[in-house]
């Protein structure tokens, strides 16, 4: 069986499944392996249980004419997407960077299906399996699709883009992320502009934020760049500011539209590129100024980035769902320049920053030392040794147990960390 043929099955059962525990009746059922699991094993549960198919490359047990063999399973996923995706002649935004890039997907998904059926990443499945499943769940009757993509090494977008195959594309930024994979600052400018080749080697479209240089010239080569940013030159569709010192991220768009203020339910002002980004893109695609407004000040965010949290007379920032230097610098700098006295951090331990760890760990702790805080909570190995004059738990459940002993009232909460730190339990 090749891929044609197996499109034409989709094409009758076009729901996919990769975990037996949350199969339905008649999804297609894929036997991925893992570095402690094999899928193959589950092939004839999935039949057992309702799938109308299962796909594997190793027979186990007895044949049955609905296991189709094939010879990689994550590879014939993805060769599915791409068959699935080329039936599609509209728009695809590919969205990548370090930091923000979930939001601004979001931002750009919310402004864009004020006018068209818009289909996009769920979650942050954004890696070699996700962007497989993302592509096929998109209905035939869909106007224009929003990609994620995430990686943490070389070659990892180049590969998503051989499947996505993006029209469009956008890098938020490029930071201190994953520099254990990428292999340092420059390495992660050099995966994050393989979205960048892609574009230019297509003669695709990049959004791209103006404020930063390195984007700029990561770009040069790439015919059609339409800019965004913060200086309102000639150059940019969109210029904005940050209007206000408020609670909430507050937009003043000083150039390409008629906005007013728009009041927008996300903490900090590094949100500001992510908010321009997504009224760029509703600009190139006619969205009418009143929809996207009305989408940026009704979008919510949650899944634990940048939430506003009310409890009792505390308030708190929940934003654990990843850190890496750059985001952690950007979230504490905010944090210090919020009104209030009463101020808390919880902070995370950083993951993959290999040599680099202890490093950007101390200067984290040199940056906290330069403000005043009620109280500092250091979480995880990553800072053993190094807390200075702060709080240190090995994990979130040490640091939950000091936390609720305490008496804390009136007070500004900030929780940051990366995602294996599971920050989110200080709150359960």
């Amino acid at each position: 069986m090749d891929i044609n043929q197996l499109y034409k099955i989709y094409q009758q059962f076009p729901s996919i499944q990769t975990d037996t525990r949350k199969l339905k009746k008649g999804d297609l059922f894929f036997a991925l392996k893992g570095p402690n699991f094999n899928g193959n094993e589950y092939a004839h549960k999935a039949l057992e249980l309702g799938a109308a198919y299962s796909i594997v490359d190793e027979i186990l047990g007895a044949p049955d004419e609905r296991i189709l063999l094939f010879d990689d399973v994550q590879l014939t996923l993805q060769l599915l997407a791409k068959k699935h995706r080329e039936q599609f002649n509209i728009p695809f935004i590919a969205v990548t960077g370090s930091n923000g890039k979930t939001t601004t997907k979001e931002l750009i998904h919310a402004v864009l299906s004020t006018r068209y059926k818009t289909s996009t990443t769920e979650g942050n499945l954004n890696n070699h399996i996700g962007i497989p499943l993302t592509l096929l769940k998109i209905k035939p009757d869909a106007e224009i699709a929003v990609i994620e993509m995430g990686a943490n090494h070389q070659k990892e977008i180049e590969g998503y883009c051989t499947y996505t195959l993006p029209t469009h594309a956008i890098i938020t930024n490029c930071g201190k992320a994953h520099l254990e994979g990428f292999g340092g600052e420059e390495g992660v400018k050099k995966g994050k502009g393989e979205l960048y080749n892609y574009i230019r080697r297509t003669k695709g479209t990049v959004f791209l934020y103006n404020d930063y240089d390195y984007l700029k010239n990561m770009s040069a080569g790439i015919e059609k760049i339409i800019k965004y940013g913060t200086g309102g030159g000639d150059d940019e569709l969109i210029s904005g500011k940050i209007k206000a010192d408020a609670q909430f991220l507050e937009t003043e768009i000083t150039k390409g539209g008629n906005f007013g203020c728009i009041k927008t339910h996300l903490v900090g002002g590094y949100n500001l590129p992510n908010v321009l980004a997504a009224i760029c893109i509703g600009k190139v695609f006619s969205v009418p100024e009143n929809k996207i407004k009305l989408a940026l000040e009704s979008y919510i965010p949650s899944n634990s980035r940048s939430q506003m949290i009310k409890r009792g007379s505390n308030e708190i920032i929940l934003d654990a769902y990843n850190a890496n230097p750059s985001s952690m610098k950007l979230a504490i700098e905010n944090f210090a320049g919020m009104k209030g006295e009463n101020k808390i951090m919880i902070l995370g331990g950083m993951m993959e920053l290999g040599e680099e760890s202890i490093s950007e760990h101390k200067k984290l702790i040199d940056l906290i030392a330069q403000y005043k805080w009620k109280q500092v909570l250091l979480v995880g190995s990553q800072f053993d040794g190094i807390t200075g004059n702060y709080l240190y738990f090995e994990d979130v459940h040490q640091a939950r147990n000091w936390f609720l002993a305490q008496d804390i009232r009136d007070a500004q909460i900030l929780i940051k960390g990366s995602r294996s730190k599971q920050l989110e339990k200080m709150l359960e």
